[in-house]
């Protein structure tokens, strides 16, 4: 092997066959904040030019609280800008829902059903969250009902006994979904939806002990083997399907009141703490038999809960890779008008495509081996539909860690839904329920987290949520940062991160409260702002560098920059073989910027990701 060969190896992301990180250097740059839009007040960044991005560079670069606007990536200057910004994650497995987010997923129900109450109250309350992108809880690329990740099913008569087995369906959907990316199916075979039938308390008499328990059940195994059949030589058994189906299943309702066991091919779902539910059914039946009959043929999923005079309306989410999309700018055009009052002129196709179409990164398809999801890593675009109608877009990242989430633009008549929170919350359940086929992908980054700016606040109500620390890149519990960020707003918080919450809030740090800073419009906000390095109002600043100098050099901690790969041309080079290509001048000015690229992304990445120079 060459050694440009092994190089080019070593910069694919330690050998993973992912492609090849390739940036520029663009610089410090100051413009207006984007938060706080207090005059004086400006924004100190650190940019790069990504030419191509490796999902595993990007992860790192994540992780030192770097971000992306289209192919440009950046990083705040902590110390310096007026509003720190620190970067936010969340344990998806960990996440504890408040009521808020609670009544945020009944309020999406009531109006998907048809009975949501369209009144002034309704409306006024603070409804326009806007918020970073979002995802469904959809393991690969196509379509499918929206699943809603309820904290209990509540019980209590007819219509929720529907909307209890609507729910499963849905799940079982998703599962079978999830499952059929392991077989090699052709693209036009269509998979069998669910039905979910009520167990009659008659039937559960002549089962074995303990089904007095048992409330529904799916067939949906023996459905799938079928279709299998007519494609496929050698088919799995209803048996083994069915036992797949209710691991996946029971994570997807692992909040609910029901467990759920294959047996025989068969999913069952019991209720062993309930007495409500079981008491609902028993009031469901003997409704039914009254108006119709015997039920015992089930409820597929395309049945619509709730009362027969309001339309059911159906939500639909389509996961996309990045692609220009002229609906998707026709809804962001209309977003940005109406919620962030920007002019028509300014919101140009060319300026949505550079900061939420394009992108970097390069895509890593599926192999099925439980390293990559079945959607991919990549960059993509959330749809959502209601009856067909586009109302929100995602921007997302999905990377080998974390569900990334960017930018959502809604459509501004549907406020009243909190879509920017209901996404999120979509979104923490869809990295749940991917991490069962991608182990490693496990939290969700919220983007920036800025203490001193009041529409940002509402990130850490994600909880148990964590900020990455600006100086360690340590992640420190938001619950022992937050006592620090309200006495100062840069705060190194790996020093402070083996105290208990009682001891950070007395913490002994310099006392420089910052007033809470209030956005253009007033509203949650989980968007990231429209940076680039070409536009009019950023200024590069080589001031800086001068105001350094030595105290740069002996500030400098990440090692020699000896081993930094060099792009020229077609070639890779570490910088120490490259150093005496250059003349005097030339190799001082190019090893300042060396020293300031070094410091930014850390040694790791300086030799693995290629460092262009012509």
């Amino acid at each position: 092997m060459t050694e440009n060969k092994k190089l080019r190896n070593e910069a694919s992301g330690s050998g993973s066959n992912r492609g090849e990180s390739v940036v520029g250097d663009v610089g410090r740059r100051r413009n207006s904040c984007g938060y706080c839009k207090s005059g004086g007040n400006s924004s100190i960044s650190h940019g790069l030019w990504a030419n191509s991005l490796t999902v595993d560079d990007y992860q790192a670069l994540l992780d030192r609280g770097w971000r992306r606007s289209g192919c440009f990536l950046y990083k705040p200057e902590m110390e310096r800008t007026c509003c720190p910004s620190y970067t936010i994650r969340l344990k998806a497995d960990e996440f504890v829902p408040l009521k808020e987010h609670l009544r945020v997923s009944k309020k999406m129900q009531r109006f998907l059903d048809g009975t949501v109450d369209m009144t002034k109250k309704d409306m006024s309350v603070d409804e326009r969250s806007t918020r970073k992108g979002s995802c469904s809880n959809m393991p690969m690329e196509g379509k499918c009902l929206a699943t809603e990740k309820t904290s209990q099913i509540n019980p209590g008569g007819q219509n929720e006994v529907e909307g209890c087995i609507l729910h499963l369906s849905k799940q079982i959907d998703s599962a079978v979904l999830a499952f059929s990316q392991n077989v090699d199916l052709p693209c036009d075979i269509k998979l069998p939806k669910a039905s979910v039938r009520i167990i009659l308390p008659a039937k559960r008499k002549t089962l074995v002990q303990g089904s007095e328990d048992l409330l529904f059940s799916s067939n949906i195994a023996f459905q799938v083997a079928a279709t299998l059949r007519h494609v496929q030589k050698d088919v799995q058994s209803a048996d083994i399907i069915a036992d797949k189906l209710a691991i996946s299943v029971g994570q997807l309702v692992e909040n609910s009141s029901l467990l759920v066991r294959s047996s025989r091919g068969h999913l069952n779902f019991y209720s062993p703490n309930n007495i409500l539910l079981r008491e609902a059914v028993e009031r469901d039946v003997v409704s039914k038999k009254s108006h119709t009959g015997p039920v015992d043929k089930g409820i597929c999923s395309n049945t619509l809960p709730g009362c027969t005079h309001n339309k059911r309306k159906k939500l639909e989410i389509e996961l996309k890779r990045s692609t220009f999309d002229p609906e998707e700018f026709a809804l962001y055009k209309r977003y940005q008008i109406k919620v962030h009052n920007d002019t028509p002129d300014k919101v140009t196709e060319s300026s949505y495509s550079r900061f939420l179409v394009d992108t970097p990164l390069i895509f890593v398809p599926s192999k099925g081996d439980g390293v990559v999801p079945p959607c991919g890593f990549g960059s993509f675009h959330q749809q959502y539909r209601i009856d067909g109608k586009l109302v929100a877009v995602g921007v997302i990242d999905i990377l080998p860690k974390c569900l990334s989430s960017k930018y959502l633009f809604w459509d501004p008549d549907l406020a009243f839904l909190s879509l920017g929170k209901y996404s999120a919350l979509q979104e923490i359940s869809w990295v749940k329920t991917n991490h069962l086929f991608c182990h490693s992908l496990e939290y969700y980054y919220l983007g920036y987290y800025i203490h001193s700016c009041s529409k940002m606040r509402y990130k850490a109500s994600y909880s148990p949520s964590e900020l990455l620390c600006p100086l360690r890149y340590e992640w420190v519990l938001f619950n022992i940062a937050r006592p620090l960020l309200d006495k100062k707003s840069y705060v190194v918080l790996s020093d402070y991160a083996s105290l208990p919450v009682e001891e950070s809030s007395t913490a002994n740090i310099p006392e420089n409260h910052v007033e809470v800073k209030h956005s253009r419009n007033g509203d949650e906000d989980m968007n990231d702002i429209h940076i680039e390095n070409d536009v009019d109002d950023d200024e590069e600043i080589d001031e800086l560098d001068s105001e350094e100098s030595d105290d740069d050099d002996s500030g400098y901690t990440d090692g020699s920059i000896a081993n930094t790969l060099i792009g020229l041309r077609r070639s890779r080079l570490r910088y120490k073989d490259l150093e005496h290509a250059f003349g005097s001048t030339e190799r001082r000015y190019l090893e300042t910027q060396l020293r300031r690229y070094n410091k930014a992304v850390g040694s790791e990445l300086s030799e693995r990701m290629v460092y262009s120079v012509g």
